[in-house]
C-alpha cells in the first residue's frame, strides 16, 4: 500500500472507532475503497489491509447497512466487488436519521414522561425541576431541528429560533430564581411536550444499493 494511501486508511480507522458507528476496521475499508478509482474484489481487500476474508465479509455488511459501501457487478466476476459511497450528504443523511435523531426523540419522550408524574415535591424541587426539564428539552429540540436539515425536503423552521432563545433565557433565569430561593422559579417557556409513546429505533437495512 502506498505511503498516502496507508496514512489515509489509518487515519479514517481511527476516526472510525472513535465515532460511535464505525469499529476501526470498518473505517479502514471504507478509506481504502475511498481513494480507489475501481471497485476491489472482498479478496483483494482482504490482503492490502492485512485481514482474513472472513473478517472483511463480517465488516463490510455493516458499511453497506449504513450506505457507506456498495456491491458491484463485474461482468465476467463472480467475485464480490466493493465500492465507496461518494455521495457523503445521503451518507450523513442515513446516519443522522438512523443513528443520533432517534436518540433525540427519545431523550424528549423521557422529559415527557418525566413530567407526567404526578407525586407530591416541594414548590423549590418542582421548580427547580421543571426548569431542568425545560431546558434539556430545548436543548434537544434544537439539536433535532438541526439535524432534520440534512432530510431532503424538509425545511428548516425559522421559528424555531426565537421560540428557543426564549425558552433557554426562561430557563436562565428560572435556574437564578431557583437558587436564590424563589418557589415559582422556571415557571415560563416551557415548549411543548413530545406526544405519543416511545418510538422504536428503524431497522438495520441489510440491502445494498
Amino acid at each position: 500500500m502506498e505511503r498516502k494511501t496507508a496514512i489515509f486508511v489509518d487515519g479514517i480507522g481511527a476516526s472510525a472507532a472513535t465515532s460511535g458507528v464505525l469499529n476501526a476496521l470498518q473505517g479502514r475499508i471504507f478509506g481504502l475503497l475511498y481513494l480507489e478509482p475501481e471497485p476491489l474484489a472482498l479478496e483483494d481487500i482482504a490482503l492490502r489491509l492485512g485481514q482474513s476474508k472472513s473478517n472483511i465479509s463480517i465488516n463490510i455488511r455493516g458499511l453497506t447497512d449504513w450506505h457507506l459501501v456498495r456491491l458491484v457487478r463485474i461482468p465476467g466476476s463472480r467475485r464480490d466487488h466493493y465500492q465507496a459511497a461518494t455521495d457523503l450528504v445521503r451518507v450523513m443523511q442515513e446516519i443522522m436519521e438512523r443513528r443520533f435523531r432517534w436518540n433525540m426523540r427519545q431523550v424528549l419522550t423521557t422529559i415527557q414522561e418525566t413530567r407526567a408524574i404526578d407525586e407530591p415535591v416541594t414548590p423549590e424541587q418542582e421548580a427547580f425541576i421543571k426548569q431542568r426539564l425545560d431546558t434539556l428539552e430545548t436543548f434537544f429540540r434544537i439539536m433535532d431541528a438541526t439535524a432534520g436539515m440534512l432530510a431532503p425536503g424538509s425545511p428548516f423552521p425559522p421559528p424555531l429560533f426565537a421560540g428557543a432563545a426564549a425558552a433557554m433565557g426562561a430557563g436562565a433565569k428560572g435556574a437564578a430564581a431557583v437558587r436564590a430561593g424563589g418557589p415559582d422559579a422556571g415557571a415560563e417557556g416551557s415548549p411543548a411536550g413530545t406526544g405519543g409513546k416511545r418510538s422504536k429505533p428503524p431497522p438495520s437495512t441489510r440491502r445494498t444499493k
